[in-house]
C-alpha cells in the first residue's frame, strides 16, 4: 500500500543537504521577515482577513468572493473533501498524494488516472473518466516536473464537475505559464495556491484558493473561525503586491537557469524524466533505494519516489539548488553510480 502521508521533510535530519523539500531558500527573505515581524503588534487582536483577501483578488484579476484563505494549499484538500460529495473522484498521478489522502479519509472513491513515463508523464485529458465529477491534478506537477499546457488541463472542465488544479508550483514557472489562476469562464474549476515554495514559509503554513463563489463559500463553511493566522495574512498581503511578484518572477527566471546547470552535471547513466519545468527534477537511477542511502551516508538528502502512485524505488526527486550544491551533489552521484563503488561509499 503506497504511503500517502510521506513527504519529503520526512527524508531530513541534522547534517543532510537538503534536497528532498521544495522549498526554495531555507528562510524567508530579508524584506519578508520584517513583515512577519511586524505583524506580531497585532497579535493580540483576532486576525482579519480582509485585506489579505483583497490583495490576492487583485492580484488575480478576480473578485473577493472568488477567494478562500487557507492554512497552506493542504487545508484547501481537506476542506474540499469535507465539502464536496463525488459520485466518482478522479486524482491524476503521479502528484501530491494529500488530494487523495484526504477524499479517501472522507470516505469518498477514488480512481487513479496513471500517467506514463513514456508519454512524458503528460496529461492525456481523454484518460480521465467521463463520469468523474471530480478531477484533481497539478500542474506544474509534484513530483515529475512537467507542465501541462493550460489548454490540455481546461479541457477537463465541465459542468457538474469539480476539477482542482493544485498550481502550487505555479510561480516557479517563468510567466506562470500554464496557469489557470486567471480563469472565471471554466466551469467548477477550483485553483489552488500556494506561498510555501517561492517565500520560504513552510512553517507558516499559508495558501489560497480560487473558485466559482458557491463553491469557495462551501468551502469556507467547513472552515474554524480565524484558520488563518496575522503573520501569515501579512504574507498573503506582501506577497501579492507587484514588487513581489516581479522578485518571484525573478527567481523563476533564475531557477530556468540552475535547473539546467543541475541536469547539465548529472552522469550520463542517470535519467531525468519528463521535461523538467520546476523547483525540482525527477531522476530514475538503477538500484535507486540503495542509491538514496548512499547518497544519505554523504550527506544528501532526497525525496524518494515510491510513494507516489506510478513510481518506483528508483525514483528520486531532487530540489533545485544552486549550481554550486547541484555541482557537488552530481559529483557524489556519480562516484556512488561508478562500477567500483569504494568501501567508504557504503553506509
Amino acid at each position: 500500500m503506497t504511503d500517502l502521508h510521506h513527504h519529503g521533510d520526512a527524508e531530513l535530519a541534522p547534517g543532510l543537504v537538503d534536497l528532498a523539500v521544495n522549498v526554495r531558500a531555507d528562510a524567508p527573505p530579508p524584506w519578508l521577515r520584517a513583515v512577519l515581524h511586524a505583524s506580531l503588534d497585532a497579535a493580540a487582536s483576532y486576525p482579519d482577513p480582509v485585506p489579505a483577501r483583497t490583495a490576492v483578488a487583485a492580484a488575480h484579476g478576480r473578485p473577493v468572493d472568488e477567494v478562500l484563505l487557507t492554512a497552506g494549499a493542504a487545508e484547501a484538500f481537506v476542506l474540499l473533501a469535507r465539502a464536496v460529495r463525488p459520485r466518482l473522484a478522479a486524482v491524476v498521478h503521479p502528484s501530491f498524494t494529500e488530494p487523495e489522502a484526504a477524499l479517501r479519509v472522507a470516505g469518498h472513491p477514488v480512481t487513479r488516472v496513471v500517467l506514463r513515463a513514456d508519454d512524458g508523464w503528460r496529461l492525456d485529458p481523454a484518460a480521465v473518466p467521463g463520469d468523474a465529477d471530480l478531477v484533481v491534478l497539478g500542474n506544474p506537477t509534484n513530483p515529475t516536473s512537467v507542465l501541462h499546457p493550460a489548454a490540455a488541463v481546461a479541457a477537463l472542465a465541465r459542468p457538474g464537475r469539480v476539477l482542482v488544479v493544485d498550481e502550487a508550483f505555479a510561480d516557479t514557472v517563468p510567466g506562470e505559464s500554464g496557469s489557470l489562476a486567471a480563469r472565471r469562464d471554466l466551469p467548477g474549476l477550483l485553483v489552488v495556491r500556494s506561498l510555501t515554495k517561492t517565500w520560504g514559509l513552510a512553517g507558516l503554513r499559508v495558501g489560497y484558493a480560487l473558485g466559482p463563489p458557491p463553491l469557495i463559500a462551501r468551502l469556507a463553511a467547513q472552515q474554524p473561525h480565524w484558520p488563518v493566522s496575522t503573520p501569515a495574512l501579512a504574507a498573503l498581503v506582501a506577497c501579492s503586491a507587484p514588487e513581489a511578484r516581479a522578485e518571484a518572477e525573478a527567481a523563476a527566471r533564475d531557477l530556468d537557469r540552475w535547473r539546467a546547470a543541475l541536469i547539465g552535471s548529472l552522469p550520463p547513466s542517470v535519467v531525468v524524466e519528463g521535461s523538467p519545468r520546476s523547483s525540482f527534477v525527477l531522476l530514475r537511477v538503477l538500484d535507486g533505494a540503495r542509491v538514496r542511502d548512499v547518497l544519505r551516508h554523504r550527506g544528501w538528502a532526497v525525496r524518494r519516489g515510491d510513494t507516489f502512485p506510478g513510481l518506483t524505488r528508483d525514483h528520486l526527486r531532487v530540489a533545485v539548488r544552486s549550481p554550486e550544491v547541484s555541482s557537488a551533489f552530481a559529483a557524489d552521484l556519480a562516484a556512488i553510480l561508478s562500477p567500483a563503488p569504494s568501501p567508504e561509499e557504503v553506509p
